[in-house]
């Protein structure tokens, strides 16, 4: 690779942080059981605690985003990093679950401001025409929390108890705020003023951006969320953390090709990954009875699903032009207010009598909905 066609270190820096702070989003799923039990709290109370943590994420960024405006990026993003850290930590060390539960919404309150935050920082450390590309590597320390972090830390926890995977996290977190320290600038920008930042966001085409992001966002992971119980009825349990795993893998292939695709042609991307979610989907929904097809597909579809990712920041900040903190923290707003309706979706689909294979329909529709505002965005 070239010289001039390298990223700068500190975009990597910022995904690695990225990584460590959302292995905790993945973690906590595959731990439930085991912090009801030990909490003694129900199934759906301990469920709770994902929730707390998602109502953090969709809510957290924006209003960080205006408080730390006039703040240097690297402080805002070790600010961030501490905050998250020590919310996490007094969590485990209280053992409480009403404690956890706000200790829980605190921690995705920071860990939303970091996002914000890094995604503006790594287009700061770039020329223009690569910011689609550095937007996408810091979104891929999501996607490696997603098919790595979160099963080493559930591995973890189940070799010592459920908070082990936890206090991994807070030690790669505070690891993240050395980084941070030593490989990025002591400010990145000029002082941004609300009054722009907001005219910034009156932009409809702007929030056409959100509306794709939301509903592209619930398309791929209506289906990711059931793919357990649609895989457990054509392979054996010991292969489907492993097929689950493809599905992160794609997801690291498609941010690496839509950062390359979506900083000259952000449409194509966007229009791509949509409709391939679209056909994906059908797919999975029309050959679920067979594993050599389904299998396959996961592969594909999580590479239909982040392609998009680059795509949808790199269009952000051109349409935020030079005021993008506030945009960029209501994107990361909008991406988890996807996957939280996610739950919904499916839920009004099963209870109305649907089989798992309805659910993939819904995500197909999600995203052909979708199509009309990509055109427009």
């Amino acid at each position: 690779m070239s010289e001039s066609s390298r990223l700068p270190a500190g975009v990597y820096l910022l995904a690695f942080s990225l990584f460590a702070m959302g292995s905790a989003e993945f973690l906590m799923a595959g731990v439930l059981p085991s912090v009801a039990g030990d909490l003694d709290v129900s199934l759906s109370s301990a469920g709770a605690l994902i929730t707390a943590f998602a109502l953090g994420v969709v809510l957290g960024g924006p209003p960080f985003a205006v408080l730390s405006l006039k703040w240097p990026r690297r402080t805002a993003l070790m600010t961030t990093q501490l905050v998250f850290a020590a919310a996490i930590a007094a969590g485990l060390l209280v053992g409480d679950y009403w404690i956890l539960l706000v200790t829980r919404f605190v921690a995705g309150l920071a860990y939303a401001g970091f996002f914000a935050v890094a995604a503006v920082t790594a287009i700061s450390l770039v020329t223009p025409d690569r910011n689609a590309r550095a937007s996408g590597v810091v979104v891929t320390g999501l996607s490696v929390a997603m098919v790595a972090g979160g099963p080493a830390g559930t591995l973890l926890s189940n070799l010592t108890d459920w908070t082990g995977g936890f206090w991994g996290v807070v030690a790669l977190t505070v690891l993240g705020v050395f980084a941070c320290a030593a490989g990025l600038p002591a400010t990145t920008s000029t002082a941004p003023s609300l009054s722009g930042e907001l005219r910034a966001m009156r932009s409809w085409r702007l929030w056409s951006v959100y509306a794709v992001t939301i509903l592209s966002t619930a398309s791929y992971m209506v289906s990711f969320n059931y793919l357990s119980a649609m895989l457990a009825d054509v392979l054996p349990a010991v292969w489907i953390p492993a097929v689950l795993a493809l599905f992160g893998i794609g997801a690291f292939a498609g941010l690496s090709l839509g950062g390359r695709i979506a900083d000259r042609r952000p449409r194509h991307a966007l229009l791509g990954g949509v409709l391939g979610i679209a056909v994906f989907s059908a797919l999975l929904a029309l050959f679920a009875a067979s594993a050599w097809v389904v299998v396959p597909l996961v592969f594909l579809l999580g590479i239909a699903a982040f392609v998009i990712n680059p795509a949808l920041y790199g269009r952000v900040f051109a349409l935020a032009g030079s005021a993008p903190t506030l945009a960029g923290a209501t994107t990361v707003s909008a991406f988890q207010l996807g996957i939280s309706l996610t739950p919904a979706f499916a839920a009004g689909a099963l209870n109305l009598g649907a089989s798992l294979t309805a659910i993939p329909w819904i995500g197909a529709a999600l995203a052909l909905v979708t199509v009309p505002l990509v055109l427009v965005c």
